[in-house]
């Protein structure tokens, strides 16, 4: 009843939208809103910058692919202000095909479905409204009424440029239904519907000796020759190509280089003058952006073919490479789990981050600087904070290879595996090791690895296993210390008062003897050197903490256990190093005591209802563990 309910809201909201009046009264509202008179490009563009725009480090991010296209932020940013914006302002970019060029998989269609799907609901907003002369296949402009030698005149009182000719079809109603009284034609205002092929349009090359090029431009009605006695006769035409049906929005044009050649042409009169050949007519104006895509493979080839060359100096091509942030690629299995039917299998903690380690690393270029190798560069690209590297660095690393994530293992390639390995063994519950090994028996398969990329391949696979035996290690690190949670927080209060003494240059008192003592360097050190701190960083990392501290201080909060991640990893590291003799008899031990149960099921019960594990995969998890530590 729900559906229903929002259904009938859609419908009337939609009703009130619904707007009619003469091109007189279409007039008044663009006295008082301008905008309504934008081009296609223009609206494209707006309705990008309108879901909101994010400046990040000299960056732009823009909020409206934030939902379906993930780690292409350098990419969208390069779409939007090198081809969208500077062709809303009317730039000689308008004047070109968007090519959008990538890697199979690659996010190009999503991405032009994205633009179709926003376009059919910004054309319900009033930012995004959009008018047409009222019974026009081709939802044509209405500013298309105002004859030539009155636009410059028309652009000095309303501040909008008039650009394209009036429709032969309408030419003729304007005469025929109007008697030429342009102010009483009747205007309306549509909505965009790929669907209902209004404002979006899709054309898919097919055989070239079968498709006609009625399929874009549209085609003569014969049944009404009789009845109109011509075939220039306008009345006699459908105008119902892809082109006609696209005017005033976007159309995709889906594996454009694939096409015949005379299907080209009409695209680059479009873009390039604004108008295409349909019939016995003159040329019929039409204002679109034309949007195709292709792989990397076909565009070479195009390219390769001195034919070519005048089509190729007419488009714009856009890369849209792989995502190369492990995080963000993690997203795109969440998200295409999420649209299948097996979004109700558990999935454990860290197996998909671990898949899309392996993805990453196969998609990335070895770098020529020597300290950096390609977990290094893996990391770096996800955001992570590497000692002795900055953002200028990872800067420099992007700039390094033109062609990177261009090239590897595609998202639809994991999620396939991912799938084999839970229908095959009928699993309820699949871990990362289950979804390594998946990975690891599909690349004999994939017919598109060669057999030096294949080897490569499955050493990525054995470093995403290291990966992988870190994190689980972490884990049960974590769970048994969230036990042991009071030794945590004794053994941090013992480390803050020496690291006190240390920096204050002061004495600590035995409170049992009352002897003064030196602060415990020893201690200090261990705790320290489980994540890194060097002998040279000590002093800057112990200062810090009490800086840290102080500031808490300042604002009546308490430090505690929480308040320094980088020391509560310490903490957690020191403490397990200390216990693992404990975690290792206590997940290896095929007849635990009663003792030992108890804490396997300390440690289950935190990693379920901590972690996010089940049962099942939480017990697998300790085992994994166990025998990794009596290695």
């Amino acid at each position: 009843m729900d559906i229903l309910k929002k259904i009938q809201d859609h419908r009337e909201q939609a009703e009130e939208l619904k707007w009619e009046g003469t091109f007189a009264e279409y007039l008044e509202l663009l006295k008082e809103q301008p905008y309504l008179a934008q081009s296609a490009h223009s609206r494209v563009y707006n309705m990008v910058k309108d879901a909101g725009v994010v400046e990040e480090h000299d960056h732009k991010k823009f909020k409206f692919f934030d939902d379906d296209i993930y780690g292409l932020d350098e990419a969208m940013e390069k779409l939007v202000e090198e081809y969208f914006h500077p062709a809303a302002r009317r730039l000689d970019v308008r004047k070109r095909i968007l090519l959008l060029m990538g890697p199979v998989s690659g996010g190009k269609s999503t991405l032009v479905n994205l633009l179709k799907r926003g376009l059919e609901k910004y054309s319900y907003t009033d930012r995004g409204a959009v008018f047409a002369i009222k019974g026009c296949p081709m939802h044509e402009d209405p500013l298309h009424l105002i004859p030539n030698h009155m636009r410059e005149e028309f652009h000095e009182h309303y501040g909008i440029r008039i650009e394209g000719s009036l429709s032969p079809l309408n030419t003729m109603r304007v005469e025929q239904e109007y008697s030429g009284r342009i102010e009483d034609v009747l205007v309306e205002r549509i909505f965009f519907s790929e669907d209902k092929r209004t404002g979006i349009g899709t054309f898919s090359p097919s055989d070239p000796k079968s498709q006609d090029i009625a399929d874009l431009t549209g085609s003569i009605d014969f049944s009404t020759i009789a009845k109109y006695g011509s075939e220039s006769d306008p009345r006699a035409y459908r105008f119902d190509g892809e082109l006609n049906k696209a005017n005033r929005g976007v159309m995709e044009f889906q594996e454009m280089l694939k096409c015949d050649e005379k299907f080209l042409w009409h695209l680059l009169s479009l873009t390039q003058e604004g108008n295409f050949k349909a019939g016995r007519f003159a040329l019929i104006s039409a204002d679109e952006l034309i949007i195709a895509h292709t792989n990397e493979a076909e565009y070479r080839s195009f390219i390769a073919n001195k034919k070519n060359e005048a089509l190729h100096s007419r488009m714009i091509v856009m890369p849209v490479p792989y995502n190369l942030k492990v995080s963000q690629e993690e997203r795109i299995y969440e998200k295409m789990i999420r649209e299948s039917d097996i979004r109700d299998v558990h999935i454990a903690p860290h197996t998909l981050r671990v898949a899309a380690m392996f993805t990453i690393l196969t998609r990335l270029k070895d770098s020529k600087k020597a300290s950096i190798d390609v977990l290094k560069k893996m990391r770096l690209y996800d955001g992570e904070i590497l000692e002795g590297f900055s953002d200028v660095d990872v800067e420099e690393l992007k700039k390094e290879f033109s062609d990177e994530g261009m090239s590897g293992i595609d998202p639809r390639y994991v999620i396939n595996r991912i799938s084999s390995t839970i229908i095959k063994k009928e699993l309820t519950s699949i871990n990362a090791l289950d979804v390594l090994r998946s990975l690891k028996d599909g690349l004999s398969s994939h017919a598109s690895i060669s057999s030096d990329d294949k080897d490569r391949y499955l050493d990525f696979i054995s470093l995403a296993r290291k990966e992988y035996d870190e994190i689980a290690k972490k884990e049960v690190q974590k769970a048994f210390v969230y036990s042991y949670e009071e030794s945590a927080i004794t053994l941090m209060d013992n480390y803050l008062d020496n690291v006190e003494a240390y920096c204050n240059k002061a004495k600590l008192r035995d409170p049992l003897t009352g002897e003064e003592l030196n602060p415990d360097e020893r201690l200090m050190r261990s705790i320290e050197e489980q994540i890194g701190v060097s002998e040279n960083a000590k002093k800057a990392f112990r200062e810090e903490i009490l800086i840290r501290i102080s500031a808490y201080a300042r604002k009546g909060k308490k430090f505690d256990y929480q308040s320094h991640e980088r020391l509560r990893e310490a903490i957690q590291k020191k403490l397990f190093a200390d216990l693992k003799d404990v975690v290792k008899i206590t997940t290896s031990t095929k007849t635990p005591d009663e003792r030992q149960l108890k804490k396997i099921n300390e440690v289950v019960a935190t990693l379920v209802d901590e972690h996010g594990y089940n049962s099942s995969s939480a017990n697998e998890l300790l085992k994994y563990v166990g025998s990794l530590l009596n290695r």
